[in-house]
């Protein structure tokens, strides 16, 4: 990639930032969702996990208050809570398959930070591999 190509990408990603980039923000929740619902019990402890990470992030955090953002990821859980809601969620994550990798694996990463509070389960392993195939990313890379 040319410097310039490289300088126009991190100008386009500043500008998403400060603009609200709401499907960056509906994959976040929705993959993190699907985790939070998997194993059937909602943990007030994943639910801290999910925000904190996507408070952490900087497209996240420049673009959302964290009151939207828990709006969202309450949104995201009511839809988990069914197999057409948690499908509907994986198309929210499938939509940032054509995003710069960094971006997929941050997703990941809040998804399977919220699945390691207290361990990985096989179920929350189950939901982030179907997270990792709609992200596109290799979840055993990103969670050794």
């Amino acid at each position: 990639m040319s410097i310039l190509q490289d300088a126009i990408l991190r100008f386009g990603r500043t500008i998403m930032s400060y603009a609200g980039d709401a499907v960056f923000l509906q994959a976040a929740v929705s993959a993190a969702a699907n985790v939070i619902v998997a194993d059937g019990d909602i943990a007030e402890e994943e639910i801290e996990s999910a925000i904190t990470g996507m408070r952490a992030n900087p497209i996240l955090e420049k673009s959302y208050d964290t009151l939207r953002i828990e709006q969202e990821l309450y949104e995201a859980i009511a839809r988990a809570k069914t197999r057409a809601g948690r499908l509907e969620n994986l198309r929210h994550a499938q939509a940032i398959a054509d995003r710069p990798i960094e971006q997929r694996q941050d997703v990941f990463l809040i998804a399977a930070d919220v699945a390691d509070y207290g361990g990985i389960s096989e179920i929350e392993h189950k939901a982030l591999d179907e997270i990792g195939a709609a992200l596109q990313v290799d979840k055993t890379t990103l969670l050794s």
